[in-house]
C-alpha cells in the first residue's frame, strides 16, 4: 500500500537551501519515492490555517520506503542542510490502496 510524505516548509535562506535541493533526488528515488505536487510560491489556503508557507506532497510505494528514505544515512546527512535553512514538517501517511 502507497504511503505518502506530506511536508511544510518555511525556507529562510533560499540560496544554502539550494544545496538541499541539489542533492535531493538521488536518495528520494532510490527509496522509490514520487514528487507528486509542490508549492513553489505560496500554499493556497482553502478553510483553517496552514503552519507555514510552502507544501510538498511526495509518494513512497510503502511506508517501510517511506521511513528507509528519511532514516537513509545519505539522507540524515543531507537534511541538516534542511534544518539549517529552513522550518519544515514531515508527516507520513497510509495511502488508500
Amino acid at each position: 500500500m502507497p504511503a505518502y510524505v506530506i511536508g511544510q516548509l518555511d525556507i529562510h535562506d533560499p540560496d544554502a537551501y539550494q544545496a538541499y535541493l541539489n542533492g535531493f533526488m538521488p536518495s528520494f528515488q532510490r527509496h522509490g519515492g514520487e514528487l507528486l505536487a509542490t508549492s513553489r510560491a505560496e500554499t493556497q489556503i482553502l478553510e483553517g490555517s496552514w503552519a507555514m508557507p510552502r507544501t510538498v506532497i511526495m509518494r513512497f510505494p510503502s511506508l517501510e520506503n517511506a521511513r528507509a528514505w528519511h532514516d537513509d544515512p545519505d539522507y540524515v546527512e543531507l537534511a541538516k542542510i534542511r534544518h539549517q535553512t529552513a522550518s519544515t514538517n514531515l508527516v507520513v501517511i497510509d495511502g488508500i490502496a
